[in-house]
């Protein structure tokens, strides 16, 4: 009786074909290293048989437990290679959130010293203008008022109007007791008729900060506190204080 030799589609590879499709997938794995680590192996060396001559185009033919050590060895570096990426990624991630971080902080920074340097207050604290700039008369040697008086008991505190170095200190002739600043904005302020005098040439100061008490000292018909806006330090560069304190956002 006759035996038909299988065919069809489900038929089984032979010794052949299979042997060609390891060496195949062996040689993909030689090219990324890693047949090359396992080469290195004795105990891998002693299990891979000898190549195997087909007559066509020599093969290597590796035994499944070979084969096995060989896909989880490139799992591994597979792994580890996007473990590293991963890292990688998170580093730069970091890196990026802390310089966000430091610009926002230094704006910040920016923001408090622009505020700073822009506080205005008034000399004195609840006080009313008692005697207005260029009001005329023969109290005064130039005919005209060269400031603003505030009201003010003797002892009454005077504040520096916003920041900036103190330049002058001392008796000032008609203006008594003052004290001269030169401002942030490069202009300057004085303040005269004090009592007595809390700071010294070359201090630096704040807005707010008390620099004096009020008094009657100078040319005075009673105590109170003579304020100036200059564009210079000395006597004659007087501008109107009101507008200048206004323009500071100080209402008087």
């Amino acid at each position: 009786m006759a035996f038909t030799r299988a065919t069809g589609k489900h038929r089984r590879p032979g010794r052949v074909q299979r042997t060609t499709a390891r060496a195949a997938g062996v040689a993909a794995l030689t090219t990324t290293g890693v047949i090359g680590t396992l080469a290195a192996s004795p105990a891998l060396a002693a299990e891979a048989p000898a190549p195997v001559d087909t007559g066509l185009t020599p093969v290597i033919s590796l035994g499944d437990t070979v084969a096995e050590r060989v896909d989880a060895q490139a799992a591994a570096q597979w792994e580890a290679a996007q473990q590293k990426q991963a890292e990688q990624a998170a580093r730069k991630l970091a890196a990026e959130r802390a310089e966000q971080a430091r610009e926002a902080e230094e704006r910040a920074d920016r923001e408090a010293e622009r505020k700073r340097l822009n506080t205005f207050v008034p000399p004195i604290a609840g006080s009313y203008v008692s005697t207005g700039y260029k009001t005329g008369g023969s109290l005064w040697s130039s005919g005209s008022h060269t400031g603003i008086d505030f009201h003010a008991a003797t002892g009454t505190p005077v504040h520096a109007v916003g920041v900036g170095t103190v330049v002058e200190t001392g008796w000032g002739g008609a203006y008594g007791n003052q004290v001269v600043i030169r401002m942030a904005d490069g202009m300057y302020t004085q303040y005269g008729h004090l009592s007595s005098i809390g700071v010294t040439v070359g201090q630096q100061v704040v807005a707010g900060q008390q620099i004096a008490v009020s008094g009657s000292t100078g040319n005075v018909t009673g105590p109170h506190l003579h304020f100036e806006a200059r564009t210079g330090a000395e006597y004659g560069s007087d501008v109107d204080p009101i507008a200048y304190l206004r323009t500071h956002g100080v209402q008087v």
